[in-house]
């Protein structure tokens, strides 16, 4: 399914023009610190110079032949690190400051570095919040049950969708609805996610897999609540009804062949289920595995892993446009991201 196309609107040899085009990136995880590596210490990570290659992205982009419609920033923005040295809220806006200068809106997701800095009501209110660029259509009884006035801003989930043209809609989910981070001790979500994670995970250390038959459950990842899989499913049927083409968005990968099988969302099934029960998603985009990953599905679902901007050394890149056209996605890839063609296997 790889080709190498010359890049560009309508650059491809088909029949298809391109309907617009979107940046994306993972797993920035700034901080101003010298070089360390990951949990396995197995790969170096290049911590001060992720503001460098997200500023050379930020020029690279805003020299594109075509405007881009919206860049979607998938997680892990600033390092966990930060928070040890009392250095968030500065690591955040160095970041931001260097996004300001995107010529398009940026769409954020959080993963599990954001929730190792800051609590969610924080990143409620803060500029990680990209939720005002959703779309308000009404889609019942799931969709308002988000905002009900019963519920604390801590026990809801981030997740919102939006169309940037007619026929494309884009959803981006909340992997870490289920998680032990971010949440406060005595809401309910903290506590039903840390009894599920000690119930999977019989490890003193919870970062672990070492031994777990379902070595997802670890505590940087999370999963999705069955009140965001009824949201999600209201919005793929309104996709269905109206034929879109939608691109599902989350930090963290929802298919083994896209992933290592401790870099999954905990209940990865569930969302696959709620996907494959309708005919309108084409692509899956997720970081959180710094390698990345790429696995086209039973069910025609491409799911891309984005090549993460930490583990990327100085002299090389990782960001990448995507081209979307009636009939494909085009990805052309920076540095270590490779160029992908992925055609739409449903009609």
């Amino acid at each position: 399914m790889d080709a190498t196309p010359t890049w560009g609107p309508g650059a491809l040899t088909s029949n298809s023009e391109m309907c617009f085009s979107f940046g994306v990136i993972a797993d920035i995880q700034y901080a101003d610190l010298e070089d360390g590596y990951n949990f396995w210490r197995s790969r170096r990570r290049y911590y001060r110079h992720s503001l460098h290659l997200l500023q050379s992205a930020v020029d690279e982009w805003n020299k594109e032949d075509s405007q881009l419609e919206f860049v979607l920033q998938l997680g892990d923005i600033i390092d966990g690190f930060n928070a040890q040295h009392k250095t968030s809220e500065s690591a955040l806006r160095r970041v931001m400051n260097k996004f300001k200068k995107l010529r398009a809106p940026i769409h954020h997701t959080w993963g599990n570095h954001e929730l190792y800095n800051f609590t969610r009501d924080y990143l409620t209110k803060s500029e990680l919040n990209s939720k005002s660029l959703e779309d308000q259509i009404f889609l019942g009884s799931a969709a308002r049950s988000q905002d009900s006035p019963g519920d604390t801003a801590e026990e809801h989930y981030y997740a919102y969708h939006f169309s940037p043209v007619p026929k494309f809609r884009f959803i981006l989910l909340d992997a870490y609805d289920l998680s032990i981070l971010g949440r406060d001790k005595s809401t309910q979500k903290y506590q039903d996610s840390l009894k599920l994670l000690k119930e999977k995970n019989p490890n003193e250390n919870l970062n672990s897999p070492t031994g777990l038959a379902e070595p997802q459950f670890v505590e940087f990842n999370g999963g999705f609540s069955q009140a965001q899989l009824d949201w999600f499913n209201e919005v793929l049927t309104f996709s269905d009804t109206n034929q879109e083409k939608v691109v599902v968005v989350g930090h963290i990968p929802i298919h083994p062949g896209s992933t290592g099988s401790a870099c999954l969302a905990w209940n990865y099934k569930d969302a696959l289920s709620v996907i494959h029960s309708h005919q309108c998603v084409v692509c899956f985009l997720a970081g959180h595995l710094h390698d990345g990953g790429y696995y086209l599905d039973s069910h025609g679902v491409h799911h891309l892993t984005l090549e993460g901007i930490v583990e990327t050394p100085p002299q090389s890149q990782a960001f990448g446009t995507i081209y979307v056209y009636d009939d494909k996605l085009v990805l052309k890839g920076r540095g270590r991201i490779p160029d992908k063609v992925m055609y739409y296997t449903k009609h």
